[in-house]
């Protein structure tokens, strides 16, 4: 069977098959990305902690024993600085930059995947609708990140249950790749939302909100994601 631009079906569907390789390549990476990313969000937390660490209560009375039981040179320096080692302090400050710097960074570069992932999308969407136009109304499953997400993972589960014994369809995996790549998306957007909110300013109960979502990754589902990889031979 030749299609409108002279391939054949079967040429069509190893073009698809190689996207969607290329697809998991670029999703594996993304997750190596957020792995980093939360590593660095770690760090901006803890150097925010140490620079926003309250000095030593000098009106306590414990204190004041433990002190005057101990006032050496160097505890005098210490209490002189303001109850800070001057040397962890340069190095909270430098971590905190890096960190912020680093986060940047990790958004840049997740967009720059993010966007391969879409040209991939795109690309599938393409050969789809270039075979037959009753193989799928894929214009239905455009990469707006609002897709019904039950509704389409129960026709995931549907289709792979039907699809156990032989190869999936070239339609199925065009769907397997739309619902994961909104995940990714809506991950990506609140990743960006994080980073932009970091600050000196912001509050520690705030941040590791913050932290634990982007380590949880609410927006991914491991199923749909791990079935995907099934895919690939």
């Amino acid at each position: 069977m030749e299609s409108r631009e002279g391939k054949s079906l079967s040429e069509l569907e190893e073009e698809i098959f190689q996207k969607f390789g290329a697809f998991m390549t670029g999703i594996a990476k993304i997750d190596e990305l957020g792995i980093a990313g939360s590593k660095l969000l770690s760090g901006f937390q803890q150097a925010l902690e140490f620079i926003r660490r309250p000095p030593i209560d000098m009106n306590s009375k414990l204190v004041e024993k433990i002190i005057v039981a101990n006032e050496t040179k160097r505890v005098k320096a210490y209490i002189s600085s303001g109850c800070r080692k001057l040397n962890n302090s340069i190095q909270s400050l430098t971590n905190f930059h890096s960190c912020t710097r680093g986060l940047c960074n990790h958004i840049r570069k997740a967009k720059e995947i993010l966007d391969e992932l879409e040209g991939l999308l795109g690309d599938v969407t393409s050969a789809i609708q270039t075979t037959d136009g009753k193989l799928l109304a894929f214009s239905d499953l455009d990469f707006d990140v609002e897709l019904n997400e039950q509704a389409t993972y129960n026709d995931l589960e549907e289709k792979d249950a039907l699809s156990d014994s032989q190869s999936p369809d070239i339609t199925h995996l065009a769907m397997v790749m739309a619902f994961i790549y909104s995940m990714v998306k809506q991950d990506y957007l609140m990743q960006e939302k994080i980073v932009s909110a970091l600050d000196l300013r912001m509050s520690l109960e705030e941040l590791e909100s913050y932290c634990q979502m982007w380590s949880l990754r609410p927006f991914i589902n491991d199923e749909v994601v791990h079935g995907a990889w099934e895919h690939i031979h």
